[in-house]
């Protein structure tokens, strides 16, 4: 539990004042019991029925989305994924994609049943491409942000420069003060505005009974979560059983994704579109929201298919 609450629709309008957006649409939070008992947070973004559902990435909460929910201007759900935000921690700690996709079915079905599109990015793309594959009724168009199945490849090194926020993860379990947070995430966000930055850590942080600050996401570096959840590439034999039109757009900057693995995904799914954002590291939609707002548009509203990379 958050010992010091704060407003979080108040930052959202912030977010949206940066973005120089005439923001007037309501943001509701909404819990919901899935599985076995389990509660799912989701922030419910306008009237009528939601257009679209996004999933975000690992160590992340619904709130890394709220530029581009702000940019995009329509009906919308953002979940927490089990173990982030205000969504329970499961206690089998396993947060890998299969339960993860499990839950938001039911978040789907009960919140966002005609969505048009959903979109994940890290952690919430590869719960897409279990979701797409299992539920197609529920994906009617999928945008994939920066992953495929081998994104954890344990024969990959990445430096902490280039794992970006990700790097948070492997930090200290509590800080002293909130601005010790700040500042540890504005170092690993470059190509973020600080006061952004300031906003997300808030959303993703909680002051704790003995006064100290922690990450409101459950993940431990340290190994002690439920050994195997974290290898994606069982997913890769899901891919093949997508059948709704799907977009996989990268970070230009993000080494998370590489040649060999965007092959595979078109081997394995022919009809994959593939988007690159230039000047955008693993965290598009944080890095840049507009172009990924106009990507999304364009591929699920607009008149014509996106542009191959």
């Amino acid at each position: 539990m958050d010992t010091e609450t704060y407003d979080e629709v108040a930052l959202i309008a912030d977010a949206a004042a940066e973005l120089d957006v005439a923001w007037t649409a309501t943001v509701e939070r909404r819990d919901l019991t899935v599985g076995d008992g389990q509660v799912v947070s989701s922030l419910v973004w306008g009237q009528g029925e939601p257009e679209a559902v996004f999933l975000h990435g690992g160590g992340q909460n619904a709130h890394t989305w709220d530029s581009v929910l702000a940019l995009l201007g329509r009906p919308a759900v953002a979940v927490d994924l089990p173990g982030h935000g205000h969504s329970d921690r499961r206690v089998d700690r396993n947060y890998g994609p299969w339960l993860d996709a499990d839950a938001v079915v039911d978040v789907i079905e009960q919140l966002a049943p005609t969505a048009d599109v959903v979109v994940g990015m890290s952690l919430g793309g590869a719960t897409l491409i279990r979701l797409a594959a299992i539920r197609p009724d529920l994906v009617r168009h999928a945008v994939v942000v920066d992953v495929t199945p081998q994104v954890n490849d344990p024969s990959r090194q990445m430096t902490t420069e280039q794992r970006g926020a990700v790097a948070l993860i492997s930090g200290p379990p509590t800080y002293d003060t909130l601005a010790v947070m700040v500042d540890a995430a504005v170092a690993a966000s470059p190509r973020r505005s600080p006061a952004s930055v300031a906003r997300g850590v808030r959303h993703n942080a909680l002051q704790r009974d003995d006064g100290r600050w922690a990450w409101r996401y459950d993940l431990d570096p340290r190994g002690s979560q439920q050994d195997g959840w974290r290898d994606f590439t069982p997913l890769w034999d899901d891919v093949p059983a997508i059948t709704s039109p799907t977009l996989l757009v990268l970070g230009g900057d993000s080494v998370h994704v590489l040649p060999e693995d965007v092959a595979q995904f078109r081997e394995r799914l022919p009809a994959l579109r593939v988007e690159t954002v230039a000047g955008a590291g693993h965290g598009v939609q944080s890095d840049r929201p507009h172009e990924l707002v106009a990507l999304i548009e364009r591929f699920v509203w607009g008149d014509g298919p996106t542009s191959e990379e």
